[in-house]
């Protein structure tokens, strides 16, 4: 048996099973752990496909900053609060898993109608890999792309500090009634007085 088969059968199971647990985790920072280990496995999968630029951009950004911003917001909004289990929206559940299914039926077909499911590279996929994975990638990436690429990451920065604007917390001001309120009255001592 290939080593690369090995490496997968070890790592997928692992990939699915941190998944389901992201999702059913109540704690938002057991969740965010999860995703991380999630996106560890994910990168072991694309250096099975011999995509070594798609593995270290997965390990450095993914795994390292948006999962650091992931926890950074979530500290920041505060996990002591308990986690309320009814729905805001009556029926979100099922519209949910409704749309889920949906999904995944749409990628199967899309991914069955471009690529099908063969081991055969399209047609003119090695001429423009000829250079290496990642020259193709960073051509297409900063070429023909760039314009959305950098609307992307502003908008990430822009949702990063919104999500500290909105987290921020505003101390409410104590008046000095409040104050001499909780404080215990005690009566004065008499030998103090004269």
């Amino acid at each position: 048996m290939p080593l690369d088969n090995v490496v997968f059968w070890v790592f997928a199971p692992i990939s699915i099973a941190s998944a389901i647990g992201m999702l059913v985790m109540r704690n938002a920072v057991h969740a965010a752990l999860f995703l991380i280990v999630n996106f560890f496995t994910i990168a072991v999968m694309y250096l099975l496909l011999d995509a070594p630029f798609l593995f270290a951009v997965q390990i450095i950004v993914y795994a390292g900053a948006i999962m650091v911003l992931f926890l950074f917001v979530i500290m920041l909004l505060g996990v002591d609060r308990g986690v309320d289990g009814r729905e805001p929206l009556w029926g979100q559940r099922w519209i949910a898993v409704a749309l889920a299914v949906a999904f995944v039926l749409e990628t199967g077909f899309a991914i069955r109608a471009a690529v099908g499911l063969s081991t055969r590279a399209p047609d003119g996929f090695d001429a423009v890999n000829a250079a290496g994975n990642t020259q193709a990638l960073a051509k297409v990436l900063f070429r023909d792309y760039f314009f959305p690429f950098e609307v992307t990451s502003v908008l990430l920065i822009v949702a990063a500090i919104a999500a500290m604007v909105l987290a921020q917390r505003k101390a409410r001001a104590v008046t000095q009634a409040e104050i001499d309120a909780e404080q215990p009255f005690t009566a004065p001592d008499p030998e103090v007085v004269a």
